[in-house]
C-alpha cells in the first residue's frame, strides 16, 4: 500500500518532451550537471512561403538520479513547462549505472503529476489582470475613431 504524499512532494522528475526547446537552462542551472542533453538542428519550411525557420530537435534528455539532488532548480528555470515534480519514488536499481533514465522513462513519469493546486480564491488578482482591466476600462471610455467630435474647445 503506497502512503499518502503531501500535496507538494518530490518524488521524481518528470519530462513533457512536447514543451521542450532545447534551450539547455536545466542543464546550465544544476548544480551537480546531472542532466544530459543531445540535439540537432532542422530546418522547416514557412507555410504560405517566406524564410524557412530552424529549430532545435531534442535527440536525448537524461537525468542521472544517482548525482540528483532534488533541489528543483531545474524545474523552477525552465521557461517552457517541460519538467514536473512526479510524486513517484519508487524507482530503485540494482545497478547505480541504471539510475540515469532517458527521455521515454522521464515521459513515462509525467502521467503521475498531479494536477496543480487550485489558486486561493481570497488572493488578490495578478497584476497583469488588473492593468488589462484598466486599459479596457479607459478604452470603453474613448470615443470611437472617426466617432463625433467631443464638446467645442475639448482635446481629442
Amino acid at each position: 500500500m503506497q502512503p499518502d504524499l503531501p500535496p507538494r512532494s518530490r518524488g521524481v522528475i518528470a519530462l513533457f518532451e512536447e514543451n521542450c526547446t532545447v534551450c539547455m537552462l536545466c542543464a546550465r542551472e544544476c548544480p551537480d550537471w546531472c542532466i544530459y542533453i543531445d540535439s540537432h538542428k532542422e530546418t522547416v519550411a514557412a507555410e504560405g512561403g517566406g524564410r524557412p525557420r530552424v529549430r532545435n530537435v531534442l535527440d536525448r534528455f537524461a537525468i542521472d538520479f544517482a548525482l540528483c539532488m532534488y533541489c528543483g532548480i531545474c524545474i523552477e528555470v525552465c521557461p517552457f513547462d517541460a519538467l514536473f515534480w512526479s510524486p513517484e519514488f519508487e524507482y530503485a536499481e540494482y545497478d547505480i549505472a541504471e539510475l540515469t533514465h532517458e527521455k521515454e522513462r522521464l515521459r513515462e513519469w509525467m502521467w503521475t503529476v498531479p494536477p496543480p493546486q487550485a489558486h486561493d480564491p481570497a488572493a488578490e488578482p495578478p497584476k497583469e489582470i488588473g492593468a488589462a482591466e484598466k486599459a479596457a476600462a479607459r478604452a470603453a471610455r474613448r470615443p470611437p475613431p472617426g466617432g463625433p467630435p467631443g464638446p467645442p474647445g475639448s482635446r481629442r
